[in-house]
C-alpha cells in the first residue's frame, strides 16, 4: 500500500485563511497541526513554517522563518495549539526574530502565504550544530522519506 504524508490543521484549510488568534494580531500561538501517512522507516519529523512573500507578495525579497522544530518522535502525529511541551530529544531552532519557538503571521503589506512543512526522516538529527533553518535543511539531506506542505494565508486588518 502506498503511503502519502499529509499535513492538516483543524483550524484552517489548505490555501485558506489562518485564524487571527494564531497571528501577531491575536495570541500569536502556534496552530494545531495533524499528520498521517508517514512511510515505513520514519524515525522523526521536522516542521518548518515560513513565508516566501516577505516583505511584499508583489515583490518578495526573502523567505521569513516563523518556526523550526526537529526530532519530533515518530510516535507523535499531532501538535495541539500553542504546544511547548516537546519531548527531551526535540529541538527548536531560531526563527527570523532570533528567538526560539513559534511566531505567527504578521505581514507588513498584502496577503502572504505561510508554508507549514513537515518532513518524515529516517533518523534523529544531531542535537548540536543546527542553529538555523538552513542548517536543518543541510542536516536533513539524504534523510527525508516524505514531505508535505500545508499553506495558510493571512493579511493584516489594519
Amino acid at each position: 500500500m502506498q503511503t502519502h504524508l499529509t499535513l492538516s490543521s483543524p483550524v484552517f484549510e489548505h490555501q485558506g485563511e489562518i485564524p487571527k488568534q494564531y497571528t501577531c494580531e491575536g495570541s500569536d500561538m502556534s496552530p494545531p497541526l495533524e499528520w498521517y501517512g508517514a512511510p515505513p522507516g520514519t524515525k522523526s519529523y521536522a516542521i518548518i513554517v515560513d513565508d516566501p512573500d516577505a516583505p511584499d507578495p508583489v515583490a518578495p525579497q526573502r523567505t521569513w522563518v516563523h518556526w523550526v522544530v526537529y526530532n519530533i518522535p515518530s510516535e507523535i502525529h499531532a501538535l495541539p495549539e500553542n504546544f511547548h511541551d516537546f519531548p527531551e530529544e526535540t529541538q527548536e531552532v531560531e526563527n527570523d526574530w532570533k528567538a526560539l519557538g513559534y511566531r505567527g503571521p504578521c505581514p507588513p503589506i498584502g496577503r502572504h502565504h505561510y508554508h507549514h512543512k513537515i518532513y518524515a526522516l529516517n533518523t534523529f538529527l544531531p542535537q548540536n550544530g543546527i542553529y538555523t533553518k538552513d542548517d536543518l535543511l543541510k542536516a536533513m539531506k539524504g534523510h527525508v522519506l516524505a514531505e508535505a506542505d500545508l499553506i495558510g494565508t493571512y493579511e493584516k486588518r489594519h
